[in-house]
């Protein structure tokens, strides 16, 4: 073989490396769109990429990639020594602590076993789970969850606070003033607090409590107050009386201030009446007590 066949062989010399393909538009699509094809071939590169990346993230979640990495990385800090040893409940006055112990206890126990250790690493606790399992009892109206680093959690209570009594449907529970349940209440140990009765009547505790700070001479003397048909009240009195208010918070509180008025005038309440009735405008009808034997209805006069 000749040096000039070899020459002429060899003489391509190293095949040139291809350049790695870009994502480009289609000419005949880029001359349709409001870009150049510079910018239309950025542009489906950007997508191209975006494309790219939902694939990977989805293909993570579904491998529970991101799960067990934080799962790794809490037991990690766990074994550091951020474990949780103890955690401590403040501002509890009325609710029962037992409840709070369940819902932490339990959440620690989940931590524990998702960390695969006796102990709760302090990274794998849900404080937000946990405050949320809080704040579906009645009595807390806030809940606050932290860490103590190394090893304690802090719950601090928002509690509450009782402002009156309903009764429906024949039992008997504590509300607060957007009247919402805070306990049930047996009868035997029932606070001095103003009593509601009725269906909704503890939706409404905000009313009657603008309505009797409009008479507050009457306000002490208030025994209790019944949401009648879901419209209007009956409010019964210390001293054995009920005064039949009209619909409506401005017509009730009209007459309630008239009546304050009569009654510190003429002293209305604690005469024996049995029932005040307020409901016809600038009108009261009044329903006297009968004597025992007394006939509902007087008996008409025989003649002859």
């Amino acid at each position: 073989m000749s040096a000039a066949h070899v020459r002429r062989g060899g003489g391509s010399g190293r095949a040139k490396a291809k350049k790695p393909s870009k994502v480009a538009v289609p000419k005949k699509i880029a001359k349709r769109l409001p870009v150049d094809q510079a910018r239309a071939n950025k542009i489906a590169a950007l997508v191209f990429g975006a494309f790219l990346l939902a694939i990977a993230v989805v293909v993570l979640v579904a491998l529970d990639i991101p799960a067990r990495a934080e799962r790794a990385a809490g037991t990690a800090i766990g074994h550091a020594g951020f474990t949780v040893s103890g955690y401590q409940i403040v501002g509890i006055n009325h609710m029962n602590r037992a409840l709070v112990d369940a819902v932490v206890t339990d959440e620690l126990h989940k931590a524990a076993e998702r960390g695969g250790s006796s102990k709760a690493p302090q990274a794998l606790v849900s404080v937000s789970d946990i405050r949320q399992r809080l704040l579906g009892y009645g009595w807390v109206k806030d809940a606050r969850v932290s860490r103590r680093l190394p090893d304690t959690l802090v719950i601090d209570i928002v509690e509450r606070t009782p402002a009156a009594l309903w009764q429906s449907q024949g039992q008997l529970a504590l509300i607060d003033h957007e009247g919402i349940v805070l306990d049930r209440v047996p009868v035997d140990k029932m606070p001095d607090l103003p009593l509601l009765i009725g269906p909704g009547a503890n939706g409404q505790e905000e009313q009657l409590v603008r309505l009797m700070g409009a008479v507050p001479t009457l306000k002490p003397q208030l025994a209790s107050a019944t949401w009648v048909g879901g419209r209007r009240w009956d409010l019964s009195f210390q001293s054995g009386e009920t005064v039949a208010l009209p619909e409506g918070e401005e017509a009730a509180k009209a007459a309630m201030m008239k009546f304050a008025r009569l009654d510190k005038q003429s002293g209305m309440l604690g005469r024996g009446i049995v029932r005040f009735d307020l409901r016809v405008p600038g009108k009261m009808i009044v329903r006297l007590p009968r004597a025992p034997g007394e006939a509902i209805a007087p008996t008409p006069k025989q003649e002859g």
